[in-house]
């Protein structure tokens, strides 16, 4: 079943039960949110929003009600909904603009202060439409929802007439490793990932979703807005994901069991929130980046909750594997987590590890280029078809990252191949020497601030040179450091950096979801004269 679908079923099966809330005080049940998408639905055809010359809406709002509203009013509209990243500079916004061809941007007028945007784009605020709805629109809206049958609101709507391949929504990439491409999602590519999902985890009726992550990220598009509806879970917004305070309140006062993050929001919590802040805390499934082991134990320890790391990209709608622990697998004929890896392929998807020059497939526990086969697996990239070309083979796509696969069926992502150098004819990995060279010049116990990042330039006689980009360092220097990682002998001398390809800068550039922001860290290195022994500031531009 297709995701508005859920969306109406599990409103209606909760007509007068709460199934969204958020930090500013709205509180719905099932059915007050269907009548409210229903009303929103109406308001946008009326003022034209919703029109037949344009086949995208756009989205300028962080993970709320009013957000999930937006989404959902413009599905029922037959349009395709594009989340708009609000941490890009309006240059970068106004180019996703450009691309879909849209218009008009959702978004509110309590948003709007706190980030104004200057875009072509007609900006529509829900505010403003909440006060155009008349007593009969609430009237017929609300009948329909409260009393209409599901399948003839699906009839309603023209939900019968939707097929697989029809586009869902276009997320843009990170823009991490080079410029954010259009990712096409179609209603099959998510409702293949929350089948998959579903198939997977067993869920309660109390069980009530913290929806933190932005809906501009496949993760957060996926976990926050449209598993609670697949799942028939209630969800608890919040604007902010690393405001841990607001949080805490928000998962004590809501009973939060389910938790979304990536490894940087629950280093955050782990430090900032205290335990009787998560009480009710029962799962919490973690992708976006690396899950440490030592961040696992601890989060564990405080919260009585092992994370389960799962992997995907925005590519895959987003997931392609998870962990699931025992208590929450629906079968328990076989082991579904093991600690360090993404788990094993979700239902309806097959993976392949090949060599990456060869091609050629590589057996059980040999690291590879890991490769994705599924419903789940993308329309394409918006207007670049030569893009979608390159990593997309007889529906095979190419992750780009290295993994393994044990003999249980447990992936272990080991790599991204963007995070790999070869020098002198060595594959070098920047994660390691990235993590040597942390312990060395860690002069604080805050792990949220990140000190040190790898990256390589090219380099006419080793193909690659590692580039060493940090935060002032206070009691040490990078000729100490390069001195220290050959006397531990625990690198080839090939992988360690020269003193002189140390850059300082005033802090290491992340992206909105705290991962390293690998396209600013190269044009940093780029930007800097190759042959100058000197370190400089740079800081960091806004991506």
């Amino acid at each position: 079943m297709f995701p508005l679908r859920d969306f109406i079923r599990t409103c209606r099966s909760r007509l007068f039960r709460r199934q969204a809330v958020d930090s500013t005080g709205v509180d719905l049940t099932g059915g007050r949110l269907l009548t409210a998408v229903l009303v929103t639905r109406r308001l946008l055809a009326r003022s034209g929003v919703v029109n037949e010359a344009e086949a995208m809406v756009g989205v300028l709002l962080p993970p709320s009600v009013a957000a999930v509203i937006a989404n959902t009013a413009i599905g029922l509209s037959g349009k395709a909904t594009v989340n708009l990243n609000y941490t890009l500079t309006d240059e970068r916004v106004e180019k996703c603009l450009t691309a879909c061809a849209i218009s008009h941007v959702i978004t509110s007028r309590q948003f709007m202060k706190r980030r104004p945007f200057e875009l072509s784009a007609k900006f529509v605020c829900m505010e403003d439409l909440a006060r155009q709805a008349t007593w009969w629109d609430k009237l017929v809206c609300g009948l329909t929802a409260y009393g209409l049958p599901s399948f003839l609101l699906d009839r309603m709507l023209g939900l019968q007439r939707t097929k697989s391949d029809d586009l869902m929504t276009v997320l843009f990439t990170s823009g991490t490793t080079a410029d954010p491409k259009g990712v096409m999602l179609s209603h099959g590519n998510i409702a293949a990932s929350i089948n998959a999902i579903r198939r997977l985890y067993r869920t309660r009726p109390d069980d009530v979703t913290l929806g933190i992550l932005p809906f501009f990220h496949a993760f957060g598009y996926s976990a926050a807005l449209w598993l609670p509806f697949g799942l028939n879970m209630a969800a608890a917004y919040h604007f902010n994901p690393f405001a841990a305070k607001a949080i805490g309140e928000l998962a004590r006062k809501y009973r939060v069991t389910v938790l979304f993050a990536t490894p940087t929001f629950l280093k955050l919590y782990l430090r900032r929130c205290h335990a009787d802040d998560f009480p009710a805390l029962d799962v919490a499934v973690v992708g976006g980046e690396p899950l440490d082991a030592s961040l696992a134990k601890s989060f564990t320890e405080k919260f009585g909750v092992a994370p389960a790391e799962g992997y995907g990209t925005t590519e895959l709608s987003p997931w392609a594997s998870v962990n699931v622990p025992a208590h929450r697998t629906i079968s328990a004929l076989e082991p579904a987590y093991k600690g360090g890896t993404v788990g094993q392929p979700a239902p309806g998807v097959q993976i392949r590890i090949i060599d990456p020059e060869t091609r050629a497939e590589l057996p059980t526990g040999k690291q590879g280029l890991l490769l994705v086969r599924g419903e789940n697996v993308m329309l394409g990239y918006l207007n670049q078809p030569d893009k979608t070309a390159e990593v997309i083979h007889d529906g095979w796509y190419d992750t780009g990252d290295f993994a393994n696969i044990d003999e249980d069926g447990f992936i272990t992502i080991t790599g991204r191949q963007h995070r790999f150098s070869k020098i002198g004819g060595e594959m070098v990995p920047h994660a390691a020497v990235e993590d040597a060279i942390a312990d060395l010049i860690r002069t604080n116990t805050d792990d949220e601030v990140r000190q040190v990042a790898v990256t390589a330039i090219p380099d006419p006689s080793k193909g690659e040179r590692l580039i060493v980009v940090h935060t002032p360092l206070e009691h040490t220097s990078a000729t100490d450091i390069a001195r220290k990682l050959f006397d531990s002998k625990h690198f080839p001398a090939i992988w360690i950096p020269k003193p002189a390809d140390f850059i300082e800068v005033a802090e290491i550039p992340v992206s909105s979801l705290g991962k390293l922001d690998l396209g600013e860290l190269k044009r940093i290195a780029m930007r800097r004269n190759a042959d100058t022994s000197s370190a400089h500031i740079h800081p960091p531009e806004n991506s």
